[in-house]
């Protein structure tokens, strides 16, 4: 299993996006992913972790995966840490193919044999071009998705959020989704430095949350994402306003690494999520212990890969607390979240964006977990259960750079 080539790959219509392959010595092809900044990751990967990797024994994952370890940039979900995650993915997918077993039974077997999905609410081109996550990279208006499938439905679901919020909630309860997260705060004036909120924007911010309330009641469970971008004293008039609401969440309210104001936060009594920007076992505890946080939100391919999510997800456990895996990424992302929401006890849920499965991911990959009423699982293929489609490595689709032996 010793690891002799090393691949990145860089889809050109999301630049955004970046996959690494492990290839062995037996033939097999481990697949990882991470997304923002892929400049920085790809250079990472081949200059700094190749020369620690190639001619190494796949199955050392711990090892490696302490190896990998970086010293200037180990902090957060540095460049460094997401070229680890990536790396790390495909260790285990490596781990699950050799062994002939899916993913989750290496992490102890199923615990359920299903998992309810929420719907994070954005359009098929939310932010696929940068790393700005702000409503000017949110897809709005954008048409570029729409040129590979055009008879497949787009889902343009950010703006069905802040037009017909409503109507979005039938068409999800009529999948058998009953969970929807969504962002209107983000289009406030006092967003861009977030030190206040006027009365004008918040109530037009509140109002598909009450609009989805009116016609639906609580059939439809609602999740805010305020996305870092306020003041503790917003974030908390925010946080009152949407009380009333009961959401089940009010999602980075803060900067997640600003844990004594969080718990400020929590203690108006609101429910709060978080964390898909930290990396490291320490932030996580600190993020539970002193930010009081709700959920933790763990990134995998972001925050240091497999081996980092189990454990962060015992934190949580170790606390009493559910975790819950993001996806607003990629496919490799969707698929390692689901593997790890099967198998571990407190994952009540996992995040999805339709307008992304159901588009652009299916372009790039073979295998997504099948999803069917509203409820994700996987197949029992081993590994990731999941492949690059061949076309993506054509040169008019891709990017690649490769590291190998000798």
């Amino acid at each position: 299993m010793k690891i002799q080539r090393i691949d990145t790959l860089r889809p050109k219509a999301r630049p955004s996006l970046i996959w690494v392959r492990l290839h062995t010595e037996e033939g097999l092809i481990g697949l990882g992913e991470s997304w923002f900044g892929c400049d920085a990751i790809e250079a990472d990967i081949h200059g700094r972790l190749a020369p620690l990797l190639l001619g190494e024994d796949a199955r050392r994952i711990e090892a490696l995966h302490r190896k990998m370890q970086p010293y200037v940039g180990f902090t957060g979900t540095s460049a460094e840490t997401r070229a680890l995650s990536a790396v790390d993915v495909a260790l285990w997918d490596l781990a699950g193919q050799r062994a002939g077993l899916p993913l989750h039974d290496l992490l102890g077997g199923k615990s359920r044999d299903r998992v309810p999905l929420y719907n994070t609410c954005a359009g098929p081109d939310y932010v696929s071009q940068s790393a700005d996550v702000r409503p000017g990279n949110f897809g709005l208006g954008s048409g570029a998705a729409a040129a590979s499938v055009q008879a497949r439905p787009r889902y343009e679901d950010l703006q069905g959020f802040l037009e017909r919020p409503a109507e979005l909630a039938s068409e999800l309860l009529d999948m058998g989704i009953s969970a929807m997260k969504i962002w209107p705060f983000d289009f406030a004036e006092g967003a861009h430095d977030g030190m206040t909120i006027s009365p004008q924007d918040l109530n037009r911010a509140l109002w598909p949350f009450e609009e989805i309330r009116r016609v639906h009641g609580d059939r439809m469970r609602l999740k805010a994402e305020l996305h870092g971008l306020w003041s503790v004293n917003a974030a908390g008039r925010i946080c009152r306003a949407l009380a009333p609401i009961d959401p089940d969440w009010v999602e980075d309210p803060l900067w997640m690494d600003r844990f004594d104001p969080l718990s400020e936060l929590a203690d108006i009594g609101i429910p709060l999520a978080g964390g898909e920007t930290l990396g490291g076992l320490g932030q996580i505890r600190d993020l539970l212990q002193r930010g009081h946080i709700h959920t933790p939100i763990i990134d995998v391919t972001w925050g240091g890969g497999i081996t980092f999510a189990r454990k962060a997800a015992a934190l949580a456990e170790a606390e009493a607390r559910p975790i819950a895996f993001h996806d607003c990424s990629g496919p490799i992302t969707l698929a390692v979240s689901t593997h790890l929401a099967m198998a571990l006890p407190n994952v009540a849920e996992q995040e999805f964006t339709r307008a992304f499965y159901y588009g652009w991911y299916g372009d790039c990959i073979d295998g997504l977990p099948p999803i069917e009423n509203g409820m994700i699982r996987v197949s029992g293929e081993a590994g990731l259960g999941v492949k690059l489609k061949v076309d993506t490595e054509g040169a008019d689709n891709a990017v690649s750079c490769t590291t190998s032996q000798g």
